[in-house]
């Protein structure tokens, strides 16, 4: 892998992991697209090290409550405050995506990867993000989550195993639905990824050093992740403060349409 192709697939990562647009869709479809080497899935992996640096240092503020939260809780056994309720609800979201990584991995890094396969997850995802957001009021901010939310959410990010589907766009599309306004639904999205971007790092990004050592495509790559990632969640959320998620869900048909009409053009 060059360097051009390392930095060009490390801010695809960055801009569509917390857009919800699906970065999974964009890392296997770029080398189809271009005729690259598959990089692999570990090497996707590794550059979620960059989004995950870019979600921490956005949400730095939120973190630190947070883990003093867990201090306290360590402390009294007690669930009292909203930050220790909000610790709770993240450690139950992040619950069904990790058991879904673990029985669907085989899957995620070979059938689900086929280029029809992920258009049409990317087209059927889009319409779904579009109906739920236009039908659904703004009547609950993330102060409003309770336990049953955390649990809907968290088994909404497990249909991200498909590459196409988007992690945040489930996510976000399950907040929306349950009435969540844009903005809280795409914060608890984004807080709720550091967990599951954390553990797959954890046991992926080893094996992907193992096989190409740390070189300069993949320290390209995870900086460039992290800095577009960190400008994605910066935009995004200004964005959706003023206007819906409309226009992803047409990029995601638009690009679904196109994917399939070149993949059977190539046959």
């Amino acid at each position: 892998m060059t360097v051009v192709q390392a930095l060009v697939l490390g801010v695809l990562q960055g801009l569509t992991e917390f857009l919800p647009v699906s970065s999974s869709a964009h890392l296997a479809l770029a080398p189809w697209l271009f005729g690259w080497p598959e990089p692999g899935l570990s090497f996707d992996v590794a550059l979620h090290l960059g989004t995950l640096v870019a979600v921490l240092v956005y949400f730095r503020r939120e973190w630190i409550a947070l883990l003093g939260a867990i201090v306290e809780m360590a402390k009294n056994r007690r669930v009292e405050t909203r930050e220790q309720r909000r610790v709770l609800y993240l450690v139950v979201a992040t619950i069904p995506g990790g058991i879904g990584g673990l029985l669907l991995e085989k899957y995620a890094e070979r059938t689900f990867r086929a280029p029809i396969v992920i258009a049409v997850a990317m087209i059927a995802m889009g319409l779904v993000l579009w109906i739920v957001d236009r039908l659904s009021r703004q009547e609950r901010s993330l102060d409003n989550l309770g336990l049953r939310d955390a649990i809907v959410v968290g088994c909404a990010q497990v249909l991200a195993l498909v590459p196409g589907v988007s992690r945040s766009g489930a996510t976000i599309t399950a907040g929306r639905a349950l009435q969540l306004d844009r903005e809280s639904a795409a914060t608890f999205s984004f807080l709720m990824s550091m967990p599951i971007i954390a553990a797959a790092a954890v046991l992926k990004v080893p094996h992907a050093i193992r096989e190409s050592g740390v070189s300069l495509p993949l320290v390209i790559g995870v900086l460039a992740s992290a800095i577009s990632g960190w400008l994605a969640i910066s935009i995004l959320l200004r964005f959706v403060s003023r206007h819906s998620y409309g226009v992803f869900a047409l990029y995601r048909v638009l690009l679904g349409g196109a994917v399939i009409a070149l993949a059977l053009a190539r046959r």
